[in-house]
């Protein structure tokens, strides 16, 4: 027999966890003194308690745990458990990446503040273009709002294309505008591609086919990497904007130049409508 000490000790836990666990019924003491009320744990219990550990590790709930170990359910519904845990473990995963990079991409620009570059921002004219699209809402501007919305969007959008016979002629090109509602950080999210100046949507295509009208002046500036890194960018051309003589006139669009390899190698160029600013 351990003490209880001895016990949380070889089983790597806290006393005070034991405890918990006996009081909710999940790992009863062996024996436990009627006078001094000390708790005593055998050696097999240890098996029990690894258990307990492993799947409270996996994201399991004590009463999930309780379960399990008691072999109240299935195999077939731990399997079913055991896989959504997984999908929510590598969802959490990708939540967590992205949200990394948002903070080497708010490092970087915090290292450049004040001395940005704007030698590779060029103004000129945006053709009038035929995109085919879906379209989406993100509570606000930013790219961790924007990316898991539009990501889906895209991946609609070519299969419903190829089914309606409907074929790309160009560039993926992503567009916003306000969105619905009185809510002022909403954004509704275009995914779009360039088509056909010809082409029109079927009525059981899924999709839009709308034309983008020409933009007269825009602040164009191309950024390498993941859409997840383009503040820097875009904090770069608004620092242009305003510093020769220009404000902006709506949201940038996105035209993704090139899309071979990873999203390191990404390379889009950032369009921002822009008007000359009066006074």
């Amino acid at each position: 027999m351990f003490t209880i000490g001895d016990f949380a000790t070889h089983g790597r836990v806290s006393v005070r966890m034991l405890r918990h666990y006996d009081a909710v019924g999940l790992l009863r003491p062996a024996r436990t003194d009627p006078y001094t009320g000390y708790r005593y744990y055998a050696a097999a219990q240890l098996s029990r308690l690894n258990r307990i550990i492993a799947l409270k590790e996996l994201g399991f709930t004590l009463e999930q745990v309780r379960e399990i170990i008691d072999q109240r359910i299935s195999v077939e519904e731990l399997r079913g458990m055991l896989r959504l845990r997984q999908v929510e473990l590598r969802a959490a995963m990708e939540a967590d990446a992205a949200r990394l990079a948002q903070v080497g991409a708010r490092l970087r620009l915090i290292e450049r503040e004040g001395h940005m570059g704007s030698e590779d921002v060029v103004v000129k004219r945006l053709p009038k273009v035929r995109v085919a699209e879906l379209s989406g809402v993100a509570d606000r501007a930013g790219p961790e709002s924007i990316g898991p919305v539009i990501k889906p969007l895209y991946e609609e959008l070519f299969p419903r294309l190829e089914r309606a016979g409907v074929e790309p002629t160009g560039l993926g090109l992503a567009y916003y505008e306000k969105g619905p509602g009185d809510d002022e950080d909403s954004v509704l999210v275009h995914a779009a591609v360039q088509v056909a100046p010809e082409a029109e949507a079927p009525g059981s295509g899924g999709f839009q086919v709308v034309d983008l009208p020409e933009v007269e002046t825009a602040a164009t500036l191309v950024h390498h990497g993941p859409m997840d890194e383009v503040m820097p960018a875009l904090q770069t051309m608004a620092t242009w904007i305003e510093a020769n003589g220009y404000r902006s006139a709506g949201y940038p669009r996105e035209l993704l130049l090139s899309c071979e390899g990873g999203p390191e190698q990404w390379v889009t160029e950032l369009q921002e409508p822009v008007v000359r600013a009066v006074g």
